[in-house]
């Protein structure tokens, strides 16, 4: 999913010389720039994917759940069961084709939600259904 997600936004980049220099202008931009232009597109559709699929990561305890994201700075994030408000389960168009969802779990935390994107549909369902349970089996009000 993450490379398709990628080589469709390499076909909108790909749109961007003739939006930012004009369709007549185009003639005037040396055949070296559109190689160099083609390379990072194939470099992007090649890496981006390859890059997300080896630091992100998940998992869920019995107190937490944690997660690990980022491209250049790497970004660790904890959920404390106490703390978890929602939990919610997305399917987007590009990941039911591939029978994948998005499992988001929100806090009160000022940094946003958690979010483990790529899972299977039914791993997501199940994960839904048990932090709901794990959430609503601890004290507190979750704020």
């Amino acid at each position: 999913m993450w490379r398709t997600e990628a080589v469709v936004q390499a076909v909108l980049l790909s749109v961007v010389p003739f939006v930012l220099i004009g369709p007549l202008d185009l003639m005037d931009v040396p055949w070296w720039a559109w190689v160099l232009w083609a390379a990072f597109l194939a470099a992007y559709v090649v890496v981006v994917p390859s890059w997300r699929y080896l630091v992100h990561r998940w998992e869920v305890t019995d107190t937490a759940v944690y997660t690990q994201t980022g491209w250049w700075a790497r970004e660790r994030r904890i959920a404390p069961m106490s703390r978890i408000q929602t939990v919610d389960h997305v399917e987007g168009a590009l990941a039911r084709l591939f029978g994948l969802a998005t499992v988001t779990v929100t806090t009160a935390s000022a940094a946003g939600a958690l979010g483990i994107a790529g899972l299977d549909k039914d791993v997501a369902r199940r994960l839904v259904d048990e932090l709901t349970m794990k959430a609503d089996a601890v004290e507190g009000d979750a704020t």
